[in-house]
């Protein structure tokens, strides 16, 4: 008996691969558990049709996120804070402060999540904070804190 893997099973193999199996565990087990279907050639063509969707689908996230990048690198925000007598801020910009600055700013909505700044801008003055976008496509931002 043939069936197409649904999940990983792990003697068997990985979700996606057809494989042949003794009729009653292809039956009592694989099949009734949700591990695999029979591999007809109906849930074949089904499943290639969805890996299909699926990878366009892809091509077309990233192919936003590297328009997306690419806007961002040409953009800068300004972000004003508080300073105190030493000429430092009062505080740090916050990832959350960037993004809502950027949203105000340009109407470009990011997740806080996605700024991987790896120190706390606590100056007055030009930063370069790095964004990464997914699928391996990063960006950067040009940040201009000025005081009050």
């Amino acid at each position: 008996m043939k069936v197409l893997l649904t999940k990983d099973v792990k003697s068997l193999g990985n979700a996606g691969e057809v494989k042949e199996v003794k009729p009653g565990y292809g039956q009592n087990f694989l099949i009734k558990k949700g591990f695999a279907k029979p591999a007809t050639p109906e849930i074949i063509a089904e499943h290639e049709a969805e890996l299909k969707r699926k990878a366009e689908e892809e091509a077309a996230e990233i192919a936003r996120l590297k328009a997306l990048a690419e806007k961002l690198d040409k953009l800068e925000i300004i972000i004003t804070k508080k300073v105190g007598d030493n000429g430092h801020l009062f505080g740090a910009v916050t990832k959350d402060e960037i993004a809502h600055a950027l949203k105000d700013e340009h109407d470009i909505e990011i997740d806080k999540k996605h700024i991987t700044d790896k120190t706390a801008i606590k100056t007055i003055g030009e930063h370069d904070v790095d964004l990464k976008l997914g699928h391996g496509i990063h960006a950067t931002l040009h940040v201009d804190v000025q005081g009050e």
